[in-house]
């Protein structure tokens, strides 16, 4: 099938504006950034999306939603003239204001007043979507501060590539790990290594930098390169190469 030349080197720049505003300091235990999106597009575009652990709040049509953690990768018709704000929460830190263990929202989304009740921002700005959320802010949980911690540990370590060195870091066992990782991230920590490791493919793409995939494959833990690939594929739709022309 004929690629859609809108997503092909860079080309969504000139239909897309992105946004990352920050989170005021008595968010920041909570949030990890939000980001605003406006697009433009005479004739529907498929959007790739590729996930991270993060909860989202998402504001469109008039509507909040909570989306869980996806475990695979998605694709959003964009059209019109429209936008969408959203709030990304650190991983492992939706869990206080959920109330519940966050893989019960994995690959789901629910109302956003389920989670949040009482009247949706307006206007749909930082200064009212952070009113919204702390209507509703709970108490600190020092669980979820170190999960989201080890979190970081594992998108900062690219020598982290198996579940036990994450056990090990915890002073737990494997099977406690995955526990916790349920209950809090709402994936699994294999899931969250290979998620990072994998970054650093499209990094350097952005980077414009020459990829060897047979040694990047290598760099990254994998056995070998059809490992690699495969892992790539299950996670952003498509192979490497074919992905890197997006850049």
């Amino acid at each position: 099938m004929r690629r859609d030349v809108r997503e092909l080197g860079g080309a969504w720049t000139r239909y897309q504006r992105h946004a990352f505003p920050a989170p005021s300091p008595d968010l920041t235990p909570y949030v990890e950034r939000y980001w605003i999106v406006s697009w433009e597009y005479a004739e529907p575009y498929r959007q790739l999306i590729v996930p991270y652990p993060n909860v989202h709040l998402t504001f469109h049509g008039g509507r909040g939603i909570v989306n869980g953690v996806s475990s695979g990768h998605q694709v959003r018709v964009l059209t019109g003239v429209d936008g969408v704000f959203g709030v990304a929460f650190r991983p492992g830190c939706f869990r206080p204001f959920l109330g519940a263990p966050v893989s019960t929202i994995t690959d789901r989304s629910i109302d956003a007043a389920e989670v949040f009740p009482g009247d949706l921002p307006d206007p749909l700005d930082v200064p009212s979507v952070e009113e919204y959320l702390r209507r509703r802010r709970p108490e600190p949980d020092p669980r979820a501060e170190e999960v989201a911690e080890v979190v970081a540990t594992i998108a900062a370590s690219p020598r982290i590539n198996r579940v036990d060195a994450v056990a090990e870091h915890l002073g737990m066992g494997v099977r406690a790990v995955q526990r916790l990782f349920a209950e809090y991230v709402g994936i699994g920590p294999k899931w969250v290594i290979r998620r990072y490791r994998l970054r650093e493919v499209t990094e350097r793409l952005a980077r414009g930098e020459p990829v060897d995939w047979a040694a990047l494959a290598a760099e990254l833990g994998y056995a070998d390169q059809a490992h690699f690939t495969r892992d790539f594929r299950k996670m952003f739709g498509e192979s490497p190469t074919h992905y890197a022309a997006r850049y």
